[in-house]
């Protein structure tokens, strides 16, 4: 099979293959970038492995094509960013200005060979031919190249088969797999990431070697465990990766958590769903709907505090009372412990995973203005979000059941938007505030400043009085007097005029 066409429509190639003639220096291309080729899949990302110094050939290329070269010394490799405002990590050098866009990251390396200790994944590297560094690769489907040298411009070379495997969707090393995985453990959650992504099947023998292999995944760091599950969930159908990670015995060594909702108990009949598939099947449902990773998040953990609020009750059968509220407080942990990034994406899922029952109590047809009104402002900005995950978490064989809980979501969310409309309450914040309570009354901060904001809070919710100083200002006042409390100043009702006069100078704004 040969590639010099597809090659040719791109002028990179040439530039590389131009460079290494100059350098006497064979190249080749390597890796994902000729899988993804054959697979008609998207790629952003170019490896080069060179006979030589792939990073002397990334600053000649550089140097041609007048785009910056980050070299990272330590590992003997050199990268031109897709973008030259790329941010360059520490030990990196940025050795030729300039900035021109390529569209492409492209990586070089020389071709090397490495030797693993039992109890580390820092190999020992050295020099090597193009047979060594494919044998190093992870898996046949990897390991394919193409040449970028004049004698045989453009031509695949497959020396484990991976074009086959690819016709056959199967994941493969191209040595042994127990010292595949051996050599470097991360292998096998890339295995499984592969095979979710792709849609592929793991051969037995390699997955067996994960069953057998899988307790030396304790040597690999968190970060990088996490990056790969991160790939599993933002595949097409991540419930397969999921899957394939229980079956291999990985599951329970780096997300026990989510292990933990698997099995169904029975007592007296009655039994509860399986938790487990439960989950698989609304992050399915939810990758149907949305690439955000965090919404899919969200969606693994909506239901994790299961197995601790768990009750058998004679009358109903099992409860899971609060496990939303409990879910919650464990995602900081959950995240902390994955090494997550515990900010505004942490918090966005701690919120969903609280709030994703709320909207499934609203599909009753009596729904007040007022409970529509709490979980308008409670959900803020990410009510669409919520809403998603609330219909992913209807899952039921029965079709009937699922049209008609998704019909009434239909209303649920039509009503939302008529009333946020009409009285634009995302981001919710009551008119009266905190100092304006204490100057009206002359108090310092007390018990009866926050009295009088719930009050005054849970009145515009009830949709009692409405969220303006006109309407609010007097109900303030009321309040206040309720608790033996008097105005000491005459207070503005206009939102566009100061908010509080002193009464003894009625007549201009202090």
């Amino acid at each position: 099979m040969n590639f010099t066409e597809t090659l040719h429509s791109n002028p990179i190639f040439e530039v590389i293959a131009r460079q290494a003639a100059a350098l006497d220096v064979r190249a080749y291309v390597i890796g994902g970038f000729v899988r993804d080729l054959i697979l008609k899949r998207p790629s952003k990302d170019i490896d080069i492995v060179c006979i030589g110094s792939g990073i002397d050939l990334a600053e000649a290329v550089g140097r041609e094509l007048k785009v910056p070269v980050i070299v990272f010394k330590n590992f003997g490799t050199a990268m031109l960013p897709a973008h030259p405002d790329q941010t360059i990590y520490s030990e990196a050098t940025e050795t030729v200005p300039g900035s021109r866009s390529l569209g492409w990251e492209v990586e070089f390396v020389g071709a090397r060979k490495e030797s693993y200790r039992s109890d580390s994944r820092k190999p020992l590297v050295e020099n090597g031919t193009l047979e060594d560094d494919q044998n190093r690769r992870d898996f046949t489907i990897n390991a394919m190249g193409i040449s970028l040298n004049e004698s045989d411009f453009g031509q695949l070379l497959d020396p484990f088969g991976g074009l086959d495997d690819l016709r056959r969707k199967t994941i493969r090393t191209p040595l042994e797999p127990k010292v595949t995985f051996s050599d470097d453990p991360l292998r096998m959650m890339r295995a499984i990431r592969f095979a979710s992504q792709l849609g592929f099947d793991i051969e037995p023998d390699t997955f067996d070697a994960i069953i057998e292999m899988k307790d030396r995944l304790a040597i690999v760091s968190r970060e990088r465990i996490t990056d790969e599950l991160n790939k599993i969930i933002l595949s097409a159908k991540p419930s397969y990766g999921f899957k394939l990670l229980y079956h291999a015995g990985l599951l329970d060594l780096i997300f026990p958590e989510l292990l933990a909702l698997k099995g169904v108990e029975t007592i007296e009949g009655k039994g509860h769903k399986d938790n487990f598939y439960h989950t698989l099947q609304v992050l399915d449902n939810v990758a149907e709907r949305s690439d955000d990773l965090w919404l899919r998040w969200a969606a693994l953990l909506h239901d994790i505090a299961k197995p601790a609020t768990k009750r058998f009750d004679p009358k109903v059968g099992w409860t899971f009372h609060g496990h939303e509220d409990l879910g919650a407080k464990q995602v900081p942990g959950i995240f902390r412990q994955m090494k997550l990034p515990l900010n505004e994406k942490m918090r966005f899922v701690k919120k969903l995973v609280r709030l994703h029952l709320r909207p499934i109590a609203l599909v009753k047809e009596q729904i007040t203005d007022s409970a529509l009104r709490r979980l308008l402002i409670e959900a803020g900005d990410d009510l669409e979000a919520l809403m998603n995950l609330c219909r992913a978490d209807i899952t039921s064989k029965n079709y009937d059941r699922v049209k008609k809980h998704l019909a009434n979501f239909d209303k649920v969310e039509r009503k939302l938007r008529e009333l946020d409309e009409r009285d634009k309450l995302r981001n919710f914040q009551p008119v009266i505030t905190g100092e304006l309570i204490m100057d009206a009354f002359g108090l310092k901060p007390s018990k009866e400043v926050g009295l009088i904001k719930v009050a005054i809070r849970e009145a515009i919710l009830e949709g009692t009085v409405v969220n303006t100083l006109e309407a609010a200002i007097p109900f303030m006042i009321e309040e206040g007097r309720k608790m033996g409390l008097e105005p000491v100043k005459a207070l503005s009702t206009h939102a566009d005029q100061s908010v509080t006069r002193d009464s003894a100078s009625p007549e201009g704004p202090q």
